[in-house]
């Protein structure tokens, strides 16, 4: 248990621990290794203190160093990933739910990452917490002759904290040192929690009689355009917009906006499919992206019963389709999470007016579980699909912390289809230091249609079965060596194979960070039923295909200023053969400036001929000024 300090005036916010405030406060040192001793004493001393005031909470964290000069600080960008970089985290369950949380992130620059855990999960489950959630703190940090401080203030209005009396928090740190790719937790420090298991999080006492605060950021914005066409004379369009977010209690927020921009938006990456199925490029959107956790209603893989990049988004040119306006309700009541969303597009182009609605509730159980339900409703002006409607049920039940038992039933209804409309699915997981194992079964209906979510494909009854061994040899320089097989089979509902997949899989993980990922053999069944195009007129023609593939991979060291990783992957590919080499390098050479490159090379020889496409990007950013913003 960790225990809050009041004083009557903030302490100085510098980067510091300089100020005699801090040292008023009882400080929180018993961190335990996650990686790579689970549950030995960490290998470096770290102390946190905590103080409050009337109107905020503050972490004084000194990480203490015995080679100061090897930690590693990059990164300047606000809400980039600062796996490169020393770091140290922060949970606050500030509703002691221990479903959920706020994670405030820094390096020993000070910059910050922050994001939301809306449902707590374990190592493997998924990323660690909602970066679309953005808040409102100071950060400061310095590179000591010791290791690292900082300084941290987080309002209690950013929390959207209203509960004044004898408080009670969740409460977690961890910390990374990157030269030694080494994880620290005072809390949940098994290789199978991590941070986002916030049913083992600590607790946090000490705070009371202070003011409640409440969540409120408007953000308009304008937007002056050029137009000049021809011998036309130039336009310059005016138009504007407003984003607003309102906390109506300490666990409820309100989001709006109207007439949205997404000018800020970054540009989705261009990607070669060269498979028969769809490719899932997630949502980059901020509206969209704050606390989309409350949604997720996975199906299996990549499958979302709710995808928002649907809505606002033409789903052939990939241009924006404009949003008179939308409004989201998301937080908890006791047990129950709640998300609503409510979305009107305008008529663009070929895409006709529509209005989307989204309800999703979600009842806690015990220890990470739940029961949940999902409605979604669309209308649209096209006559020949005036409406879709889903509707679906699902559930994560944990059973002894290490088993959890997940399962779905979803139905469609479009116009026209009346029969074949359904997804059913479940799997069981098993998950300890030496073993992970899945067994999944789904059947997918031909005429399952859920246009406001995700499936790589219909008209699927499918078996996947996979387990991964993992082991940690006494051998310098190696952390943990796996042995992964799994087999997936998935005819089609008539019992017609459409899929057929076994794979066996080696991979290292170094202590240093580096690794291999190397499979061994990936042998493949696929029939093809429509033709499938790869490249301008060259297309794969209908068929059952055999074939066969290797791959190779290598990334290096992550705590040097130029990094790098390789793949490669050969063999067989739709009756002949298609090898992929692509390449990664990312070069820091200060904490304002870095670049990085990625080359791809796809070679084809194939029956319809032989051809290579290949693809490049290069990336460079530079920090004009200060950095958060």
């Amino acid at each position: 248990m960790a225990e809050a300090t009041r004083v009557e005036h903030p302490p100085k916010l510098d980067g510091t621990l300089d100020d005699p405030a801090w040292q008023s406060a009882k400080p929180v040192t018993e961190f335990r290794q996650q990686e790579p001793n689970e549950g030995e004493t960490a290998t470096e001393k770290t102390e946190v203190r905590i103080l409050y005031t009337r109107h905020a909470v503050y972490f004084g964290i000194h990480c203490y160093d015995s080679e100061p000069s090897r930690i590693v600080a990059t990164e300047l960008r606000r809400d980039v990933s600062q796996d490169l970089d020393d770091h140290f985290e922060i949970l606050i369950d500030s509703n002691h739910d221990k479903r959920g949380g706020y994670v405030f992130q820094i390096n020993p620059l000070g910059t910050q990452l922050d994001g939301l855990i809306v449902e707590e999960q374990g190592i493997g489950e998924g990323t660690d917490f909602d970066s679309g959630w953005d808040g409102v703190w100071i950060s400061e940090a310095r590179v000591t002759a010791d290791g690292w401080t900082a300084t941290v203030e987080i309002p209690f209005t950013t929390l959207n904290f209203t509960q004044s009396k004898n408080v009670i928090w969740g409460l977690n740190f961890k910390r990374f040192i990157r030269r030694k790719n080494e994880e620290d937790l005072w809390s949940a420090y098994r290789r199978t929690y991590g941070i986002t298991k916030v049913s083992q999080a600590g607790e946090l006492r000490g705070i009371t009689d202070i003011g409640t605060g409440r969540l409120f950021v408007v953000k308009p914005y304008g937007l002056l355009q050029y137009d000049k066409q021809g011998n036309q004379n130039a336009k310059f369009p005016l138009t504007g917009g407003l984003d607003m977010k309102y906390g109506l209690r300490s666990n409820l927020v309100l989001n709006l906006t109207g007439n949205t921009d997404f000018a800020d938006t970054d540009v989705d990456q261009v990607q070669f499919n060269l498979t028969p199925f769809k490719i899932f490029i997630p949502e980059k959107r901020q509206f969209f992206l704050e606390n989309a956790g409350v949604f997720d209603f996975s199906l299996g893989s990549v499958d979302q019963l709710f995808f928002s990049r649907q809505i606002g988004i033409d789903p052939v040119t990939g241009q924006q389709v404009p949003i008179n306006g939308g409004a989201k309700l998301t937080g908890t009541i006791g047990r129950l999470s709640l998300g609503v969303v409510d979305v009107d597009t305008r008529s663009s182009g070929p895409n006709p007016y529509a209005n989307y609605a989204v309800v999703r509730l979600k009842e806690s159980l015990w220890g990470g579980s739940y029961v949940g339900v999902m409605g979604i409703d669309k209308r649209s002006g096209n006559v020949l699909d005036a409406y879709n409607q889903t509707g679906g049920i699902d559930s994560r039940l944990v059973f002894h912390k290490d088993i959890i038992f997940r399962g779905h039933l979803a139905e469609t209804q479009s116009p026209g289809k009346s029969s074949g409309d359904s997804d059913v699915g479940a799997d069981l997981t098993y998950s300890s230091n030496w073993l992970e194992a899945v067994v999944a079964r789904r059947k997918i209906g031909p005429n399952f249609n859920p246009e406001l979510g995700f499936i790589e494909t219909a008209d699927s009854d499918r078996e996947y079965a996979d387990a991964t061994f993992k082991t940690r040899p006494k051998v310098a320089g190696i952390r943990e060596l796996q042995f992964e097989g799994f087999i997936f089979h998935a005819p089609d509902t008539r019992g017609t194979v459409q899929t057929q997949e076994w794979q066996g899989t080696f991979r290292a993980e170094f202590h240093n960070g580096a690794y291999t990922d190397d499979d061994i053999a990936d042998v493949f069944t696929q029939r093809i039923t429509t033709p499938l195009n790869i490249y301008k007129n060259i297309f794969i023609p209908n068929g059952l295909y055999h074939f066969a593939r290797h791959q190779l991979t290598y990334g290096s060291r992550l705590d040097r200023r130029f990094t790098y990783n390789f793949f490669e992957r050969f063999g067989g590919y739709y009756g002949r053969t298609l090898n992929e080499f692509r390449v990664r390098a990312t070069y820091r050479p200060t904490a304002k400036f870095s670049a990085s490159l990625v080359q791809t090379w796809n070679r084809f020889r194939l029956p319809q001929g032989n051809f290579s496409v290949d693809l490049a990007s290069l990336q460079g950013n530079y920090i004009t000024w200060g950095r958060n913003l």
